[in-house]
């Protein structure tokens, strides 16, 4: 009973977790995307395109917080669902960033490790959209929980790894030095996109640990 005055009340709340986890999904699915094309006006639709999953990113951030405080939460657990709340919509800033950056840098080439950050971003998305639904009960979803938030622990994982190599790479193959600081800002960014990532698992880990 303990867990069911703790989460029944979230019925109304995890459905917006699940839509900012679509939107973040999506809005790394067009990231991804665009690494497939070296054509100026292609990155500057599709930043545009994803500033404005961003600004819904906002809205869905504003009507879970609306959402939250007309529910009796104990106070943990409305602080925890907040913070992977603001965490999803930190991911969809950061991709934004990131879009926006390729949009400015307009480097000559995408090298292959740059796409595998954003694969490995997307595989992140994916595995956060899994989670969202499981949170409506905690209590029999732990190990399923658990699965997921290791797999998008794994997956900033193999981002830090690809990250590194691409920066010795760059550093030692790049002979253009204006190009090779394009790339090395970029890598940083799309690194830091699988960090958030990871962020929203970990914010979720928390949650899981605080009420098993």
């Amino acid at each position: 009973m303990k867990f069911w005055r703790l989460f029944h009340p979230t019925q109304d709340l995890i459905p917006i977790l699940e839509r900012q986890s679509a939107l973040l999904c999506k809005s790394a699915s067009q990231f991804c995307e665009m690494q497939n094309s070296l054509d100026p006006e292609t990155w500057k639709s599709c930043f545009k395109e994803m500033r404005n999953l961003e600004h819904q990113g906002d809205a869905l951030l504003t009507e879970f917080r609306e959402q939250i405080a007309r529910v009796a939460l104990g106070p943990g657990v409305r602080r925890e669902l907040t913070t992977i709340s603001m965490a999803m919509d930190d991911c969809l800033d950061v991709l934004k960033d990131c879009s926006n950056a390729l949009n400015i840098y307009k480097p000559a080439k995408i090298d292959e490790q740059l796409k595998e950050l954003t694969r490995i971003n997307l595989d992140e998305t994916k595995a956060i959209r899994q989670l969202m639904p499981l949170l409506a009960d905690i209590k029999k979803n732990a190990t399923a929980i658990t699965l997921q938030a290791d797999r998008v622990t794994e997956l900033e994982h193999d981002a830090d790894e690809t990250y590194e190599n691409y920066v010795g790479y760059i550093f030692s193959q790049e002979p253009d030095m204006r190009e090779m600081t394009k790339y090395k800002n970029l890598a940083e960014l799309y690194e830091k996109a699988t960090d958030s990532g990871k962020h929203v698992a970990d914010c979720v880990r928390i949650l899981l640990m605080r009420f098993m």
